[in-house]
């Protein structure tokens, strides 16, 4: 039996009784759209009020998706934690055609290499998250938010949870505003 030093900083920003959690693919445009509101929310219903919980929600047509999810969390395990994994989340975001394949099929990516993507995330990152990458079991936590999604029926990124239940009428394209009402701010 192997010993667990490491510990994933959980994803959430805020300490309110609502809860909004959101599934996000880090290279789904959608999401990236989505993620880019989240503070946006979190000020305008209060830190006090409002606790976000970000997802990830790796899916097989964004063909490094698992690479990447894994990186993300991996940047949770190290100093910084969540703010670690949010700069390595913004970064995969602010540059996804890098990191996503032309049509999900074919583009330059067809040459990049898991190794390759990882130096790119740390590279507009700032964050070197190579050697917790292969933290021997952070595939536990990898498989924690796909068991959960799947545990709540979440198939595809974004989807958003209010208060403990699946909202299939909000969307990436919503105003910060919409979200808000649907959490009573």
């Amino acid at each position: 039996m192997s010993t667990t030093n490491w510990k994933a900083d959980p994803l959430e920003w805020g300490n309110g009784p609502q809860t909004f959690e959101v599934f996000l693919e880090p290279t789904c445009p959608y999401s990236v759209k989505a993620f880019r509101k989240l503070d946006g929310l979190l000020s305008h219903a209060g830190h006090d009020r409002l606790t976000v919980k970000i997802r990830l929600q790796s899916q097989p047509w964004h063909m490094f998706s698992g690479v990447i999810v894994r990186a993300i969390l991996a940047a949770s395990t190290l100093e910084g934690g969540k703010e670690s994994a949010r700069k390595v989340l913004a970064a995969v975001g602010d540059h996804r055609e890098e990191f996503e394949f032309a049509h999900h099929a074919g583009g330059p990516n067809m040459d990049a290499t898991p190794n390759g993507i990882i130096r790119r995330i740390e590279d507009y990152s700032g964050i070197r998250v190579s050697e917790a990458f292969a933290i021997p079991d952070l595939d536990r936590e990898v498989k924690w938010h796909a068991k959960y999604a799947r545990q709540n029926g979440i198939h595809v990124s974004p989807t958003f949870i209010v208060n403990g239940l699946v909202q299939p009428d909000l969307g990436s394209g919503d105003e910060i505003e919409v979200w808000a009402r649907k959490l009573g701010s």
